[in-house]
């Protein structure tokens, strides 16, 4: 496909700025004499390790007791033995691309039922919520816009929520957990809720994601409409990778909406705090506007598609009749080619007849046989060109 012109900075100025977190706005910041051990490095700064040859996969484990960070194991092994030895706390592990024995070992600690283990595994899971007992298990599809090649870069996250663990498994670069992580650090009221509070903060953050990419995307549909109109050759094309995307769009999103209505069936049952109940409403907002945005950019996209269509057709029949136009005038410039030549043969055969000075032949002595050559090419001319011209053909 040839290349398209860069846009990033229109994009940087239309595009909304994502909707910052409601726990942000409705708790105070921590307390600044609230001490907290030295932080290890952030989620987004450890590069995907490789899924084998024995390099550990655990991104950042940490464990938390009513809401304030208390350690940051190096290991699963000292997670675990720490999390023995304060059965109050909680445990808040990030992964990304673990192996199969990390994630065994992980099951084995913390009872996770086999078939989420096996998904959590293989990538190119559907969004889902699935509850194994006092275990939720949650696909998530993140989603960030990449303005240098107009393309959307999908990622797929795994949560494992239980009574005191949340465990988080990262398939590809988004989201930015080391951001989920800072912002319910900084509000501790909300993170001493426990791991469903920190679940909701992951949704939060999955959601607010999806800003960008619909400004990014609507923003490509707004250039391929005046590409439309202008008849560039190559929008066929881009609607069709854009039309791809937004159904990989769709089915990141359209679940989430069924998910989180789930979650807010189980308020009661499962005795969810208030306020967490308000944010998981927010969120849900988010999500249905978001999905109702990509399921109107995938009607417009079908309508642009057949618009683009409806032009290309037209401008095939406009230089099917101009190419019929310059052959019928090719036609009509070879009529009168041929009538004058048909015109001009008269007399040269007659001429090339009489020309020939045989002894024995008609007229050759006749003393009116010269002008009666001359007439006769004569009246075979004019009766020609009376003859062609009743045609059009002159």
């Amino acid at each position: 496909m040839p290349e398209r012109p860069s846009r990033r900075a229109s994009k940087n100025r239309d595009r909304q700025t994502p909707r910052k977190s409601v726990w942000r706005r409705a708790l105070p910041p921590p307390q600044p004499s609230r001490a907290q051990p030295p932080e290890p490095p952030a989620d987004a700064s450890a590069s995907d390790p490789p899924e084998s040859g024995g390099v550990a996969s655990v991104v950042q484990a940490v464990l938390y007791r009513d809401g304030v960070r208390v350690s940051a194991p190096a290991s699963l092994a000292e997670t675990y033995r720490e999390l023995r030895e304060r059965p109050a706390g909680m445990a808040w592990i990030g992964l990304a691309r673990p192996t199969a024995a990390e994630l065994h070992s992980l099951a084995a600690e913390f009872d996770l039922h086999p078939l989420a283990v096996e998904d959590a595994k293989e990538a190119h899971q559907r969004p889902k919520l699935e509850r194994y007992g006092d275990t939720l298990f949650v696909v998530l599809r993140a989603a960030r816009y990449l303005d240098a090649p107009e393309e959307i870069d999908f990622g797929e996250l795994h949560v494992f929520v239980g009574p005191d663990f949340v465990i988080t498994v990262r398939h590809g670069a988004a989201p930015d957990l080391s951001a989920v992580r800072r912002r319910m650090e900084e509000t501790p009221e909300l993170l001493k809720l426990g791991p469903e509070a920190v679940l909701y903060a992951i949704l939060d953050a999955v959601v607010d994601g999806y800003v960008p990419v619909v400004s990014g995307v609507q923003n490509d549909i707004d250039e391929i409409e005046t590409e439309v109109f202008r008849g560039d050759p190559e929008v066929s094309r881009r609607i069709y990778e854009l039309s791809r995307e937004m159904v990989e769009f769709q089915r990141a999103t359209r679940p989430l909406v069924g998910m989180l209505h789930g979650l807010m069936a189980g308020f009661s049952k499962y005795g969810t705090d208030e306020e967490l109940q308000r944010y998981l409403r927010d969120v849900a907002d988010h999500v249905t506007h978001t999905s109702e945005r990509v399921d109107g950019f995938r009607q417009a996209l079908t309508e642009i598609l057949t618009v683009n269509a409806t032009l290309v057709t037209q401008q095939q029949n406009a230089e099917m009749r101009a190419l019929a136009e310059a052959g019928f005038e090719q036609n009509e410039e070879i009529k009168k080619i041929s009538s004058w030549a048909a015109i001009l043969f008269a007399p040269t055969l007659v001429g090339t007849i009489y020309g020939m000075n045989f002894e024995h032949m008609p007229e050759l002595s006749w003393s009116f046989g010269y002008p009666f050559a001359i007439g006769l090419m004569g009246v075979v001319c004019v009766s020609l060109y009376v003859i062609f011209k009743r045609r059009d053909w002159l």
